[in-house]
């Protein structure tokens, strides 16, 4: 323990933070905190303008929403701690911002698998997405949500403030934190990544199987669009998660099992591969906070899309019942397509997506 303590500032990367940490998310708060609350208005000023409540796919992303956004604006604490190089804010403010981060970004994982189910509901089966149809129901699932995740980050409330070399510390590890982080990250990889990465990866990927399903069966011009830009969205939905999740729990689980091994056996000779690992970790930890500022984009994209499928690939045949329901709520002005004997589409169903 004794040699730990020691040596645990040896293989320091702490230039490094102090450059690239604030950078990066000085960055990430200015184009995530733009984006959020454009989005956030486009959403509440829709429905306000529409006069209607919001439907369970727009709660998810209003939850989704404000999850980026209490992310992006802890984000000046951490980039102004890595500036000074102490930390000013207090105790409390500490801990709070040592479980933001994970809150959201767990938070944000599951409502992403959450709406990747719903969407592959609403492409492959969609009655039964009509029939899932109630906002109380989504509320809740987003109350058990916020719920999980904010259980789950109880234990790093203990990570407080500490004194080292006369200046008051914070978000770093300690040597003594170790031992508990790596426990915890063993659960957490899976239950907060492999597990909504299987089923991101399930859902859409069976989309896109059936996107490419319809478009060799319907040659349609008008439809020509729908089914390469949806596939292309369902390859770039998988790429941002990836982008932003994977390396970062990869490296982190990498970095926990290196820093444990320092704390039994100390250092090595060299210095190489500890410093690679834990620049390494600042860069995929700036990767993951980054998803805050890619969400609006990524979700306005995709919502495009999902409209245009609906307009113009559900059966008409299938929908009269969806229909006559939505024209009692509202006028949808959908351009008419022409009918054949086999495929009819829908021209109400885009209401379920008003949303967007």
């Amino acid at each position: 323990m004794n040699h730990y303590s020691s040596n645990f500032t040896n293989c320091s990367i702490s230039d490094f933070k102090r450059t690239v940490y604030p950078i990066a998310y000085l960055f990430i708060f200015s184009l995530g905190l733009v984006g959020n609350l454009i989005s956030l208005f486009f959403f509440i000023s829709s429905s306000f303008r529409r006069k209607a409540s919001f439907s369970p796919v727009n709660i998810l992303m209003l939850n989704l929403l404000l999850s980026d956004l209490m992310m992006v604006c802890s984000l000046p604490f951490r980039a102004a701690y890595y500036l000074m190089d102490y930390w000013a804010f207090g105790d409390i403010t500490c801990r709070i911002m040592s479980c933001v981060f994970y809150i959201n970004m767990y938070g944000s994982i599951y409502f992403l698998a959450v709406l990747s189910m719903v969407r592959f509901v609403a492409i492959v089966k969609p009655f039964t997405y009509v029939r899932w149809q109630c906002s109380r129901k989504a509320w809740v699932l987003c109350i058990v949500i916020w719920l999980i995740v904010s259980v789950a980050s109880i234990p790093l409330l203990k990570a407080g403030t500490y004194v080292e070399s006369n200046q008051t510390k914070c978000l770093d590890l300690r040597p003594s934190q170790v031992g508990t982080i790596i426990m915890l990250n063993r659960g957490v990889l899976f239950l907060g990544f492999v597990m909504p990465f299987v089923v991101i990866s399930v859902c859409y990927i069976f989309a896109a199987l059936y996107l490419l399903k319809l478009r060799k069966t319907r040659q349609n011009q008008r439809s020509q669009f729908n089914h390469k830009k949806s596939c292309s969205l369902v390859i770039i939905v998988l790429l941002i998660f990836l982008a932003c999740f994977m390396p970062y729990h990869v490296v982190r689980t990498l970095f926990l099992e290196a820093e444990m091994d320092i704390h039994n056996k100390g250092y090595d000779e060299s210095c190489h591969y500890i410093e690679s690992l834990r620049k390494a970790a600042v860069i995929t930890h700036c990767l993951a906070s980054g998803n805050s500022c890619l969400d609006p984009l990524l979700f306005f994209f995709v919502g495009e899309n999902f409209i245009s499928f609906w307009r113009q690939h559900t059966p008409r045949r299938q929908s009269c019942i969806i229909e006559q329901n939505v024209k009692q709520e509202s006028t949808v002005s959908i351009p008419f397509v022409q009918e054949n004997k086999t495929d009819n589409y829908i021209k109400s169903f885009a209401h379920a997506f008003q949303f967007y």
